[in-house]
């Protein structure tokens, strides 16, 4: 993903719901002790080894890890298909797990690592962090919690208004289409494409995939089958809506720089620059 970082002013998680009383009625149900888990693997094949590429002397795992701990909304797991990346997390203080290799998704990841480490089920959020996000805003990490006030989403998601004309019809640029109320900033996600949907001279939306899920969801998520829309788009979050799963977009202002090819890397190190 394309795009810029800014850094807003650090929010609990209680505040961030302060501002959300009476926004969306009856059925309010905010999530009450929420897990981060980041999913990480060294296999890449565009940029191999990239969780631990070196970023002004720092893993490139380490600097998603800490933004989402400065997020402060609640622990966080790295769920890693690689040893070197667990030393990497660990040596900065941090607490990662192993997980299956083998794994089709990192939403499969990411519920071996729920299922790990809170047998229990005490947490009844978990958000779902790209191991390669290292200029993540922990505003927006907070800003994901929102639409799950709502008691009938399932998932929240996040999404910025395009503002560069070649972001239109690149398919590298996922397209959320939302079904939101003028100057709304939450909305019901209706689609997510990489054509430039929808048509006409409307505001398109960048989709940025990082996801807050309900518990008992991501449990029904990881064990639907691939849906034909999946497959066709290689957008795996339109498995959810095929399944009559509601999924809920909250917009902001930024785009988190996405690490898939070396010169993602060096804007990284530019933008993370001292």
């Amino acid at each position: 993903m394309a795009g810029g970082n800014s850094r807003g002013p650090t929010l609990s998680v209680k505040a961030v719901f302060r501002g959300l009383a009476g926004g969306y009625g009856t059925g309010m149900s905010p999530p009450k002790n929420p897990i981060v888990v980041i999913p990480s693997r060294l296999a890449a094949s565009r940029l191999p080894n990239k969780p631990i590429a070196d970023i002004h002397g720092v893993p490139m795992i380490v600097h998603v890890w800490r933004r989402a701990m400065e997020a402060d909304i609640g622990p966080v797991i790295v769920a890693c298909a690689d040893f070197e990346i667990i030393d990497a997390v660990k040596e900065a203080g941090g607490d990662a797990i192993y997980t299956n290799p083998a794994h089709a998704s990192g939403s499969d990841r990411v519920f071996e690592a729920l299922h790990t480490v809170d047998p229990l089920k005490k947490h009844d959020v978990v958000v779902n962090i790209q191991g390669d996000l290292p200029t993540l805003d922990a505003a927006v990490v907070q800003a994901s919690l929102e639409p799950l006030a709502n008691a009938g989403v399932d998932i929240a998601t996040l999404a910025a208004e395009i503002t560069l004309e070649a972001e239109r019809d690149n398919p590298n640029v996922v397209k959320a289409v939302i079904a939101k109320a003028d100057g709304a900033n939450t909305g019901r996600a209706l689609y997510f494409s990489r054509a430039r949907v929808p048509s006409g001279d409307v505001p398109l939306y960048h989709h940025i995939g990082l996801y807050a899920f309900r518990r008992e969801a991501l449990e029904t998520f990881v064990k639907l089958p691939p849906g034909n829309l999946e497959r066709q788009e290689k957008l795996e979050q339109l498995r959810a809506l095929e399944n009559g799963m509601r999924i809920d977009v909250r917009l902001v202002d930024t785009v988190p720089l996405g690490v898939d090819t070396p010169a993602d890397l060096e804007r990284a190190r530019e933008m993370l620059k001292p």
